[in-house]
């Protein structure tokens, strides 16, 4: 199950042609499988938030934005220079293989660590326990 929709990742960056929707498509059932690793949702019968199904499109975005911003031409190129004369220019790619991931800070947001919580410890044996 996707977090987001071709339509969302559309609202969040730019239109897509069919070959890109398509591609867009799976990349966003795939991203709901790292994220669902990543942070597992709570079970039955606890609801997940708006919050943190919100949370969950914002980042599926953001990672296939990541993996479908490399062009087919620059596939496996991590770096190139140019120079004419007395002119250099030179580039680096962030992901010159267009790979799916999550960045550390993705993760640290849908497991919620930074954020308030509050817990009990029983401090005695319970009978039975």
């Amino acid at each position: 199950m996707a977090y987001a929709t071709v339509e969302d990742l559309e609202s969040r960056w730019r239109p897509l042609d069919s070959d890109e929707r398509a591609r867009a498509d799976v990349l966003l059932g795939d991203v709901a499988v790292l994220i669902d690793e990543a942070a597992p949702l709570p079970v039955p019968p606890a609801e997940p938030s708006q919050h943190d199904l919100s949370l969950r499109r914002l980042i599926s975005c953001a990672a296939v934005k990541r993996a479908m911003a490399v062009s087919a031409a620059t596939v496996g190129v991590s770096s190139e220079q140019h120079g004419t004369g007395p002119f250099q220019d030179s580039w680096n790619y962030a992901n010159p293989m267009g790979d799916l991931y999550l960045l550390a800070p993705e993760i640290k947001r849908l497991r919620g660590d930074g954020r308030q919580q509050a817990a009990t410890i029983p401090m005695y044996r319970t009978a039975g326990g």
